[in-house]
């Protein structure tokens, strides 16, 4: 997903980029691997992601920084390109990290950012668990990150650019396979803790964790072969800034 959505800004080779919210270094490899810039510099606010990205990215040309994603440690105008992937659902302020986004780009330079697309089922394999667990109890709808994450469809997160300032705003959408082996595979990522679903299943009790397991046991579609084919879809947006 991260080569795609680099691919789809595209940006002339050379200049300097940042990629707020950089996490684990996902985006800044892919600028690397596929943008040929000069530098790239990752922003995030979790010292144990930056360290983690630091050791996994050796490239003389990446460069890490401790910031928050609405107060960017940055002059105006010093970057060619500015993107986010994956993150904007999680900033305290999402206008205002746009609007930093688009500060710290030079005239004519680009911002960009993509989300999953929770809000229209584009991710498959979260929208089967929420389904299934909303019918066994009403209340997990509230939990469901259609519900909880605005950013999470094409029109409003075109606006937050827009809103920003920038110019020729266009958004469009990614898609890419996500299969999986057979049942266990899709369930075990749902049994770690962290994140919405897996936080709801982690609080059920055994019985009713069961219960949830096996209706969505019956409710994914399975492949000839036992797996099951499903897809996951992001939404993306860029801009330019103006003159």
């Amino acid at each position: 997903m991260a080569h795609r959505f680099v691919r789809w800004m595209g940006a002339a080779p050379g200049g300097s980029w940042r990629d707020i919210g950089c996490g684990t270094g996902a985006v800044m490899q892919a600028v690397l691997d596929v943008a040929a810039p000069e530098t790239v510099v990752g922003v995030d606010p979790s010292a144990g992601y930056v360290a983690y990205a630091r050791r996994n990215i050796a490239d003389q040309r990446a460069g890490f920084v401790l910031a928050d994603a609405v107060n960017l440690p940055f002059a105006d105008s010093t970057a060619s390109v500015a993107v986010s992937g994956l993150v904007l659902n999680f900033v305290s302020d999402a206008p205002r990290a746009a609007a930093e986004m688009a500060r710290v780009v030079r005239p004519g330079g680009l911002v960009g950012v993509y989300v999953w697309d929770y809000g229209e089922g584009g991710m498959e394999a979260i929208r089967a668990f929420w389904d299934a667990a909303s019918a066994l109890d009403p209340d997990a709808q509230y939990l469901d990150e259609a519900v909880r994450f605005p950013l999470c469809g094409r029109a409003p997160l075109r606006e937050l650019l827009v809103g920003s300032g920038l110019e020729d705003v266009e958004a469009d959408e990614i898609s890419v396979a996500t299969r999986f082996s057979d049942f266990d595979d899709y369930w075990q990522p749902f049994l770690g803790g962290q994140g919405p679903a897996p936080a709801y299943v982690a609080s059920l009790p055994e019985e009713r964790r069961a219960e949830l397991r096996e209706r969505l046991r019956s409710a994914l579609p399975r492949a000839a072969d036992g797996s099951i084919p499903l897809r996951a879809r992001a939404w993306t947006v860029r801009g330019r800034r103006g003159a």
